[in-house]
């Protein structure tokens, strides 16, 4: 058991007893959800999320119904209803940047013209200056060693600073947001900074601004001790800062900020709430995973792009024999897309003429075997017919370690990128949701008298510490309390 007596003082036998207590307390029988016809995780049998508003922002499309049946088809991902990649293709064939033009089309509902788009850049640049001695004050004195938690203290510390953070008003709303869009990347890095000198003994550097750099040049110039960065590099991390700026309002980080706007609270509480979600393993941080896993294939295949080989290694994965013991192939599979994940695509494409001739070469191989044959291998193994394809954690990891990006920084530039959508989906969530979002959940505990104090049973443990005897094992029906 985890020694957390710096932080608690309860004596380790009675945390084991307490928790012993919680889980036979707090269990529910898994039959009672189909009993009760509850959708576990907002998901309906068939695996499609529960219906639970509308939104203009952006579409996900991975399948259609024909006659009551899902029926796959190549995903696309539409932003205010254009597609993304025709966005990607538009900024590639023009050699610009185009994350502040993605930001803008999500806020603003359509594409802005160049001098709406650079209006909203200068705004961003001028927008970049944190508070005074607000690195020093809030990030440098409370170093975290998980940036994403670093992130979220920050930006609920912002409130501090505002003289109307609890403004709700749409232009109050839409400046604190453009704010916190163009501060994210700073907090992100100089998170990073504090960290790196408090937790592993190395030096930190803050350099200073440049308003006039876009999102992804500000990123790689603040987190190299040399400041520089190639041209190619930075537009490779803006078209990744493209594909994860947005991905509809049913996902888990994007709900929460939808969940916490519907209350009436104030925008640092609900951004730095989805940035808590974000940060979860199933969520934003899943391409932690991803690079885990093939990290532990390197070491354990001989010859990498052999497909025997990872073919072989990959079944002992999903028999639970080899990784991590889940069973589970991360980078692989999607709620929405069955045939494709079109970020996925992009990214992989993208980042295959960086991979050769590159230390993550071997690495780039493999995932691409991994997508290539895993579908099949679930087939023959668990007799699934379900579509099976690559998403996006299984390429966005390799294409952060292509640019010599730590894996502190992956999840917080996820972040740092779906702040834009998080902003829109909260001014839409504050003009037409008019309702706090409360789902319902059924009592299925037992009814039960109440005890007088005097009258509970009580024991010891041999520590000598306080447990009640309901802390022993027994049925509902012999429970005394």
């Amino acid at each position: 058991m985890a020694n957390h007596t710096l932080f608690n003082p309860i004596a380790p036998e009675l945390l084991e007893t307490m928790c012993s207590k919680i889980e036979r307390k707090s269990q529910i029988n898994p039959d009672d959800f189909w009993k009760y016809g509850v959708k576990r995780g907002l998901r309906n049998p068939d695996g499609t999320g529960v219906m639970a508003g509308l939104t203009k922002i952006c579409s996900v499309e991975g399948y259609y119904i024909d006659d009551g049946e899902r029926v796959p088809k190549k995903g696309k991902l539409k932003y205010r209803g254009i597609n993304i990649e025709e966005i990607i293709d538009a900024c590639e064939k023009e050699n610009r940047f185009g994350f502040e033009e993605v930001a803008y089309l999500l806020i603003f509902g359509s594409l802005p013209s160049r001098e709406q788009l650079d209006m909203f850049r200068r705004a961003l640049g001028l927008c970049r200056r944190l508070p005074e001695d607000f690195i020093e004050d809030v990030i440098m004195k409370n170093a975290s060693f998980d940036v994403m938690n670093e992130m979220g203290r920050c930006v609920l510390a912002l409130y501090s600073y505002d003289e109307t953070a609890d403004d709700t008003s749409l232009e109050n709303v839409l400046r604190q947001s453009v704010q916190i869009i163009s501060q994210m990347p700073l907090i992100a890095s100089y998170a990073y900074q504090v960290k790196r000198h408090k937790y592993y003994g190395k030096s930190m550097y803050f350099h200073p601004d440049k308003p006039e750099l876009s999102t992804a040049e500000l990123i790689l110039r603040s987190i190299r001790s040399d400041r520089k960065y190639t041209d190619d590099e930075a537009k490779l991390l803006d078209f990744c800062l493209m594909l994860q700026a947005e991905h509809g309002g049913g996902n888990n980080s994007t709900f929460t900020c939808r969940v916490l706007t519907s209350s009436g609270t104030d925008s640092y509480a609900a951004y730095s709430s989805a940035i808590g979600a974000l940060k979860g393993p199933r969520h934003g941080g899943a391409n932690l995973k991803v690079c885990a896993m093939l990290d532990d294939m390197l070491e354990h295949i001989d010859d990498p792009t052999d497909e025997a080989q990872v073919a072989a290694y990959l079944e002992k994965v999903i028999r639970k024999e080899a990784g991590d013991g889940s069973g589970l192939v991360y980078g692989m599979g999607h709620a929405v897309y069955t045939i494709s994940d079109p970020r996925a695509q992009i990214l992989k494409e993208k980042a295959r003429k960086f991979a050769v001739g590159s230390p993550c070469e071997k690495a780039f191989t493999l995932a691409c075997l991994v997508e290539k044959l895993t579908p099949e291998l679930f087939r023959r193994m668990t007799g699934s017919n379900k579509p099976l394809c690559a998403n996006v954690d299984l390429y966005s990891g390799l294409v952060l370690k292509l640019l010599a990006i730590p894996e502190d920084l992956f999840t917080p530039l996820f972040a740092t990128a779906r702040i834009a959508g998080w902003a829109a989906h909260r001014m839409e969530e504050l003009l037409t949701g008019g309702r706090i979002i409360r789902p319902a959940y059924k009592s299925v505990a037992l009814p039960k008298k109440y005890v007088p104090l005097d009258e509970r049973i009580s024991n010891y443990l041999t520590s000598g510490a306080y447990v009640p005897a309901e802390d022993r094992v027994f049925s509902e029906e012999e429970d005394p309390a």
